[in-house]
C-alpha cells in the first residue's frame, strides 16, 4: 500500500475497544471524541474490534460493548473489522519484516531476562533503562542467537516471541521520523518520533501471530484511516507504529490524544482494576443523555 496524505483523503476515523471487559467512562469519552470530530469533519466513523487476545476476549465482552456504544447513541459504518478474523493479514505484514531482516525469535523467560538485567546493574551500579511505559528494555540476548539453532527450537515448538531490530530497523530509516497532531481546529503540528527508547519491541508470538502495535498499523492502513484519535496513554506508542509504517511502507494517519479520566486516586480509569463500568451506570439510572453531558457532549 502506498503512503497517501491524509488531509487530501475523506477523513477516516475509528474507534477500536477490546473486548476483555465492560466499557468504563475512559471508553465513552474517547468513543465521543470520535463521533464529535468525524461529524465536523464530515467524515466515517468505524468500529473495529481488537481481538488478537483469545484467551481475554470474549463474544459475551464484545455483545456487552457493542450493547454500551448503541446505548450511548453511537452509530457506526455497518462494516466491523474484527481482528481476529484477519490474522492473515498480519502474518503477511510479519513476513515483510523477517525477509529484511529485522526480526530475531527470542526463547527467554520472563526470569532470565530479569536475571540479565539484575546482573547488568550489579555490573555498571546503575539502575537499568525503561521504556516509556516503565518496564525494562529488553537486554538483547536473543540477537545472538545462531539462526540455524533457532530454526531447530522453533521446529521443536519451544516457546518464543518475534522482536523487532530496532538498531538494525532505524538503519534502513533515511531521515528522521516524525507525525502530524492535529487539534480541533484542524491545525497540525510536527511531532518528532523516538522509537530508540522502546529497545527491541515485541511484534509476535509463537500462539499468537501478531501484537497490538503491529495490528494496528496494518488495520488502520487497510480500513484507510486518516485520522487516529486515541488517550494520551497511547501518545509514546506512536514511535513504533511510524516506525512500522514506514518499513512497511504504508501511510501516517494524523493523529490526536485526548486526555484521560482518572479515578479517585488519580490513576487512569481501568479495566484490570474494576473501574465503574458504564454498565454499573446505567442500573443507577443515567441517562445516555445524562451520561454526555456529564463528559461534555450535548
Amino acid at each position: 500500500m502506498a503512503p497517501s496524505s491524509p488531509e487530501r483523503a475523506q477523513p477516516v476515523l475509528r474507534f477500536a475497544p477490546s473486548p476483555n471487559g465492560r466499557l468504563h467512562l475512559g471508553h465513552a469519552l474517547s468513543a465521543l471524541t470520535n463521533e464529535r470530530l468525524a461529524m465536523a469533519m464530515g467524515g466515517r466513523l468505524l468500529l473495529r474490534i481488537e481481538d488478537i487476545d483469545r484467551e481475554r476476549c470474549t463474544p459475551e465482552f464484545e455483545r456487552a460493548l457493542r450493547e454500551d456504544l448503541a446505548w450511548l447513541g453511537l452509530r457506526f459504518e455497518p462494516s466491523v473489522r474484527r481482528q481476529s478474523e484477519h490474522f492473515g493479514d498480519y502474518v503477511v505484514a510479519l513476513a515483510q519484516l523477517r525477509e529484511r531482516e529485522l526480526l530475531y525469535p527470542c526463547f527467554c523467560s520472563r526470569r532470565e531476562v530479569q536475571a540479565a538485567i539484575s546482573a547488568e546493574e550489579v555490573a555498571s551500579g546503575r539502575p537499568w533503562p525503561l521504556d516509556p511505559d516503565g518496564a525494562p528494555l529488553y537486554p538483547g540476548m536473543g540477537r545472538a542467537l545462531d539462526g540455524v539453532q533457532a530454526r531447530a527450537r522453533i521446529q521443536a515448538g519451544e516457546p518464543h516471541v518475534w522482536r523487532l531490530d530496532m538498531e538494525r530497523a532505524l538503519a534502513l530509516v533515511a531521515d528522521a521520523l516524525s507525525y502530524r497532531v492535529f487539534d480541533t481546529s484542524g491545525l497540525s503540528r510536527t511531532v518528532a518520533a523516538q522509537p530508540a527508547r522502546w529497545g527491541d519491541v515485541v511484534l509476535a508470538r509463537k500462539d499468537v501471530a501478531t501484537s497490538y502495535h503491529l495490528s494496528v498499523v496494518v488495520d488502520d492502513a487497510l480500513q484507510g484511516v486518516t485520522h487516529v484519535v486515541r488517550g494520551r496513554d497511547l501518545e509514546a506508542a506512536t514511535d513504533i507504529h511510524v516506525l512500522l509504517q514506514r518499513l512497511l511502507s504504508l501511510p501516517t494517519p494524523l493523529y490526536q490524544f485526548h486526555e484521560l479520566l482518572l479515578d479517585e486516586a488519580g490513576r487512569k480509569l481501568s479495566k484490570s482494576r474494576q473501574s465503574e463500568s458504564i454498565a454499573d451506570l446505567r442500573a443507577r439510572g443515567l441517562t445516555a443523555a445524562a451520561l454526555r453531558r456529564q463528559l461534555g457532549f450535548s
